[in-house]
């Protein structure tokens, strides 16, 4: 079955297997100390010229505790939208991990503003409060919302001017990259963000994202936190590879791109039906609507795929880089056959 659930359903990409067939031979020196990592290395400091590391790590819920545990001390507040996946979808292992409260904003679109966390910004210095500390924001958004470099440098310079920091997790950060027209570092480390995820499972990777730290002053203790967040690979050479991989060619944007013309193939298609209405714009591979529930009945028993908001009907498909137009018109075809 094809799925629209999610872009972690999808397979890995041709070229990325190929990167771990190519390294897997012989010997290494593990936790990466070997030449894969360094070139992977290498080239994601290439495509974030403003980076003073990148480190490999396993997942997304990982490399959000690992920074977040880095930038913040155990009294302070990480200020998040409510629909941020911290806040909903990773178990607590942040909060856990960190010690910090998580104050989450209501949010229209998923995106936090500075106008949005100015009422937040009270008590400093005073010992029976705990103090802002950091700024969590998702690039794309968990509403399938992209932030503009304006709108991110807004919020960092926000940030940064009440002594917070800012990580954005960035699960697809090439899709907005794409949406916008721009290059990965445009719409994050070019903006002030002080770490950084780099997105790799969502778009074609087996397994694989990164902790790309823009704050120099985070860079002597960032292993350790790596370490405690139990994000160090013994054999490290099989996710630097990936990253390699997905840095390489354009792979990153040849993916995103086109799961972006799928979702937008799909938009286009249900919008040609009255009875469908869009939560949010599309800019990425997340569509955010509602229709009819004998539709939403009879999707249901061709495809998996989420209901974001079961009670209200909200749905959520979403297209990976291995959606085909075929897989597309199919289940266009099932909603119209439902009307």
């Amino acid at each position: 079955m094809v799925s629209f659930a999610s872009d972690n359903n999808s397979s890995v990409h041709p070229e990325v297997i190929d990167a771990l067939i190519s390294c897997n031979t012989g010997h290494a020196f593990g936790y990466g100390e070997d030449p894969w990592t360094e070139e992977a290395t290498q080239v994601m400091l290439s495509t974030f010229p403003g980076a003073k590391d990148a480190l490999p790590v396993y997942n997304g819920t990982g490399s959000n505790t690992m920074a977040l545990s880095m930038m913040t001390r155990p009294y302070q507040i990480v200020f998040c939208a409510s629909t941020a996946h911290i806040a909903v979808d990773e178990c607590g292992a942040p909060t856990k991990a960190t010690g910090c409260i998580t104050r989450e904003i209501a949010t229209p679109d998923g995106k936090l503003s500075p106008e949005l966390l100015q009422p937040y910004m009270t008590n400093f210095g005073i010992e029976h409060h705990s103090q802002p500390g950091a700024v969590y924001i998702s690039q794309c958004t968990e509403l399938g919302t992209t932030y503009t470099p304006d709108e991110v440098r807004a919020l960092t310079d926000f940030a940064h001017k009440y002594g917070m920091k800012v990580h954005m997790d960035g699960a697809r950060l090439s899709n907005a990259a794409v949406y916008l027209g721009l290059s990965l570092d445009d719409i994050s480390g070019a903006c002030g963000v002080d770490t950084l995820t780099l997105g790799g499972t969502k778009n074609g990777l087996m397994g694989a994202e990164a902790v790309v730290i823009f704050d120099e002053s985070l860079v002597p203790e960032a292993r350790y936190y790596r370490k405690q967040s139990c994000q160090l690979a013994s054999k490290m050479r099989y996710v630097a590879v990936q990253l390699t991989a997905l840095l390489s060619n354009d792979l990153w944007r040849r993916n995103a791109a086109h799961a972006n013309a799928m979702a937008q193939r799909l938009y286009d298609g249900l919008k040609e039906l009255p009875e469908v209405t869009f939560a949010q714009n599309l800019e990425g591979n997340q569509l955010f609507f509602s229709m009819p529930r004998r539709w939403e009945k009879a999707l249901e028993e061709q495809y998996h795929f989420y209901y974001w908001d079961e009670p209200s009907g909200l749905m959520r498909l979403v297209t990976s880089w291995d959606t085909d137009e075929a897989d597309v018109e199919r289940l266009l075809q099932v909603v119209r056959n439902a009307e």
